[in-house]
């Protein structure tokens, strides 16, 4: 991406990010819990992104409009509708990545 310009750059980015967000509301099935297990982030993570990514630029975007826009509906009714409770299993794959996190973070 080094030969491209910065706007076409940004301009692809973003168009990455649609898509990204386009997959995860296909696959309502797969939980945040889901992701943080494997890749460390999640929809809300993405959220506090786009809020961070605002205020570096002086731009107002509150974490609430950013969740709605993130999950395509307010996030109440995701959460109603698609979240699931979370699993032992899941629970302990979660505490494990985050101590193992932890420890690299240490170590």
């Amino acid at each position: 991406m080094q030969h491209l310009d910065d706007a076409t750059r940004t301009e692809l980015e973003a168009a990455a990010f649609r898509r990204l967000l386009r997959h995860l509301d296909e696959h309502k099935e797969v939980q945040n819990i889901d992701l943080m297990i494997l890749a460390d982030f999640c929809r809300n993570c993405l959220s506090k992104w786009l809020v961070a990514a605002a205020d570096e630029r002086g731009a107002d975007l509150d974490y609430g409009a950013a969740r709605d826009y993130v999950y395509g509906m307010p996030y109440a009714e995701w959460k109603a509708k698609y979240q699931q409770e979370a699993t032992p299993e899941q629970l302990a794959a979660f505490e494990a990545r985050q101590a193992a996190k932890q420890e690299q973070q240490q170590g």
